[in-house]
């Protein structure tokens, strides 16, 4: 038995920033998917919008969510949260936003940091937001945030890493993203929402996340039509009242369950999800030679299967998504033959290959490219998360790994993924978080002089 295992250490602590896992246990049993990260960050910024309380329910919790309850506190709202059986529901007022601002001490951890500019501006008549930190997987301009608010209106100047907005009253107008975007698509159609006249939105992002925010900005008197399309029309209103609203559930962390089921040859359920969400994942899958059943709100998944090798390329939705990818190489790494994985979305996102090789997987990097030589035996090593998605990569990896693999740097995983190690333990994985070790070094006595 390995020292993490033998020391019987601590189930879960939040400050505690290591996974030992041992691989080998096909995953069996039953994961219930948490709330969307990525529609609950939104949703809460939505609630800048109106001086009534917002009511959000199935918010997982994360660290991203931590950090933006943070970041509204700060700017003077209210923010309740639930405990007990209610502990995934937060309330949100925004009645005296005393100041429209988001610092960079607060917003450098989170790339959603962007989705106040918009609401702030629409409410406030100003704002100032840092430019946001992350994940270091390459770069997601804000411009594109910018031309829209100045489209509406809205005077934009930068300094010292801020931007900052001001206008008297948004008013309705056409967008046209010259490249897809989540955010700003997220960001125009919360400032819309509260302009004068109407707004016509062109190659918006068609994400679920974009959807559930309209419908909860509907809920709170918006005028939105098209949401889920390329093309959105927001006839703005006066004033927004409160609502309450259901986050849909996490399509990634289904996708990531779904690939840690097919990996391990397990059986495993996944509840609580959406299916609808995730055609592209299991369209892909099926190719591979995994085995899923789906109902209304859960996706079985079979490992019985020898893995095949599929290539595979990252879309903006409803193709194959770019948060995805780096589990989906975890997956080739075990497949019969070769795979070519290319990333089209952003462009420094393969920082998990070079951590999976030093496990033994055979991967070569050519640019947007990966190519995947399988099928490689994986064995335990020291690792290091980089990002979100990679440290969910490594840590399907060491599931199927030879030995006990110690993944470092887990608090990115942290931002997005709620209680991973419980969740996976409940299924029969061998996992466990860990602080150091070895006791830290006790400081020199100080001298007398």
């Amino acid at each position: 038995m390995g020292l993490a295992f033998a020391h019987g250490l601590p189930e879960y602590d939040i400050a505690m920033d290591k996974f030992v896992i041992r691989g080998g246990n096909p995953l069996l049993g039953t994961i219930r998917v948490s709330g969307a990260k990525n529609a609950a960050l939104p949703a809460m910024a939505a609630a800048l919008l109106t001086d009534e309380p917002v009511i959000l329910e199935n918010i997982p919790q994360v660290r991203d969510i931590e950090t933006t309850r943070n970041l509204l506190a700060a700017m003077g709202a209210e923010v309740e949260l639930g405990y007990g059986r209610a502990q995934h529901r937060t309330s949100i007022c925004c009645r005296n936003l005393a100041s429209p601002e988001a610092s960079y001490e607060l917003v450098k951890t989170m790339r959603a940091s962007t989705l106040v500019l918009g609401p702030l501006v629409a409410r406030c008549g100003r704002a100032r937001v840092s430019l946001p930190g992350g994940c270091a997987i390459g770069a997601r301009p804000i411009d594109l945030h910018i031309k829209g608010l100045e489209s509406l209106g809205a005077v934009i100047t930068q300094d010292h890493g801020y931007v900052e907005a001001t206008a008297k009253r948004l008013h309705g107008g056409e967008i046209v993203f010259e490249k897809i975007t989540v955010t700003g698509t997220e960001d125009m159609l919360m400032a819309t929402t509260l302009a004068d006249g109407e707004t016509v939105m062109r190659n918006c992002a068609r994400e679920p996340e974009v959807k559930d925010l309209a419908d909860l900005l509907n809920k709170m008197g918006a005028q939105i039509e098209g949401a889920g399309s390329s093309i959105i029309r927001v006839k703005g209103v006066a004033k927004l009242h409160g609502a309450r609203h259901r986050i849909i559930p996490d399509r990634i962390e289904a996708a990531t369950f779904i690939i840690a089921g097919a990996l391990t040859g397990g059986d495993l359920n996944i509840a609580g999800c959406a299916p609808e969400h995730l055609t592209s994942l299991l369209d892909k899958l099926k190719e591979t030679g995994v085995k899923t059943v789906q109902s209304a709100d859960s996706v079985r998944v079979m490992g019985d299967n020898p893995l095949k090798a599929a290539d595979m390329v990252t879309e903006e939705y409803p193709g194959f998504p770019t948060d995805v990818q780096a589990q989906y190489m975890a997956l080739a790494t075990q497949a019969e033959g070769t795979s070519v994985i290319t990333e089209n979305i952003f462009e420094n996102r393969f920082m998990h290959a070079q951590e999976l090789v030093r496990m033994g997987a055979n991967i070569k990097i050519e640019g947007r490219r990966a190519i995947v030589r399988g099928k490689a035996p994986l064995s335990a090593a020291a690792v290091l998360a980089s990002d979100l998605r990679a440290s969910a990569s490594l840590v399907l990896a060491a599931l199927v790994a030879d030995g006990e693999t110690i993944i470092d740097r887990v608090y990115h995983i942290d931002r997005g993924y709620e209680h991973i190690e419980e969740k996976l333990r409940g299924v029969g994985a061998q996992i466990r978080r860990i602080g150091e070790i070895l006791p830290k070094k006790a400081a020199a006595p100080a001298s007398r002089g």
